[in-house]
């Protein structure tokens, strides 16, 4: 049982809510990405949504973020894209901003969990829909939560490379793990089943090391902490994927090209030709682009008074070099949000 939580405890955290939330709505530091507006025949202004996104320099959410604009401007929605740039004071910024407008609803890619659990907060309060996509939350109300199923895809993509870590009939060597914050329930069930892929094979770790800013410089330097601190590393699963060349590269300043592997979660348009080279072993593919006109779709019905699936997660493709070129239209589209018309 939960212990109760004093008055002054209560009042408190109180106070701190909306100090927070008043600052947020004075702050000056909020990113507009993007503005999309459709109009009606009569030249009057549609329904307003935004999409609050945790850092759109990450390709992952660029794409998401034009799933959105496409499915809401074609659905008669105007649509803001605001990113916090992985500030969690951005983002309280943006909720506040988009409650003070008076959006008819908000679709969220939080920072992290927590965070999606006090945005939720404060648009139930404003009686504001909410649909999440990606991320998760540890709490609240919303209307439905598009995800991927990361502990699937994170077990499928670890069976790619366990096979391929065996194939050479020698010691399969250990494997490190390069993390995006295991704060987000994402995170966890990436690590869950990746590690259950790894433990099936028989295949050791040797620990997890957490990324913060994200950046090139980070992802090298962990990159070469896995490789320096053991000698009988095998492999690297980067948990994203648009740092992967700082990985690459800190496999080839230690003169371990063709010794350790790489395999990432998600995609960028380079894959293409790295898997089938054999430079990436492989990628757990989401396909944010379909995430994105989902979430749209989702919040629509929902407006509408149309059903609404509380939770719709969508498959993870694993994909090789045995399997790319069959599942290359899918990739382009849903993941990579190419070759569309």
């Amino acid at each position: 049982m939960d212990k109760p939580i004093s008055t002054s405890k209560a009042s408190g955290s109180v106070i701190l809510i909306v100090f927070l939330l008043l600052s947020a709505i004075f702050s000056s530091n909020i990113v507009r990405a993007d503005s999309s507006t459709a109009v009606s025949p009569s030249g009057t202004a549609q329904m307003r949504l935004v999409y609050l996104v945790s850092d759109l320099r990450i390709p992952f959410w660029d794409i998401m973020a034009r799933g959105i604009k496409r499915k809401a401007v074609e659905l008669g929605y105007s649509i803001d894209v605001i990113s916090a740039n992985n500030s969690a004071r951005d983002e309280l910024a943006a909720t506040a901003k988009a409650l003070r407008n008076k959006v008819d609803g908000i679709i969220v890619s939080p920072t992290t969990s927590s965070a999606c659990a006090t945005i939720l907060k404060l648009a139930n309060r404003a009686n504001i829909p909410v649909v999440i996509s990606d991320i998760g939350t540890d709490a609240g109300n919303y209307v439905s939560y598009i995800s991927s199923n990361n502990r699937d895809g994170a077990y499928q993509i670890g069976k790619v490379l366990s096979a391929k870590l065996k194939s050479s009939g020698s010691s399969p060597g250990r494997v490190g793990i390069i993390a995006i914050p295991q704060k987000r329930l994402n995170g966890q069930a990436r690590t869950a089943g990746f590690m259950q892929a790894m433990d099936e094979a028989g295949i050791r770790g040797v620990g997890l090391l957490q990324q913060v800013t994200f950046s090139d410089q980070e992802t090298y330097e962990l990159s070469r902490q896995l490789i320096k601190n053991n000698t009988d590393l095998a492999a690297i699963w980067l948990q994203g994927s648009n740092r992967y060349q700082a990985a690459l590269r800190a496999i080839k300043d230690s003169n371990k090209q063709g010794e350790i592997a790489l395999i990432t979660f998600d995609a960028e348009p380079e894959f293409l030709q790295l898997i089938p080279q054999g430079v990436l072993v492989g990628a757990a593919m989401q396909q944010p682009f379909l995430m994105g006109e989902k979430a749209v779709i989702n919040i629509h019905r929902f407006l509408n008074a149309e059903p609404v699936e509380k939770n719709l997660q969508l498959p993870i493709l694993a994909i090789s070099a045995e399997n790319i070129g069959k599942k290359l239209p899918t990739i382009k589209r849903n993941v990579l949000g190419l070759d569309l018309k």
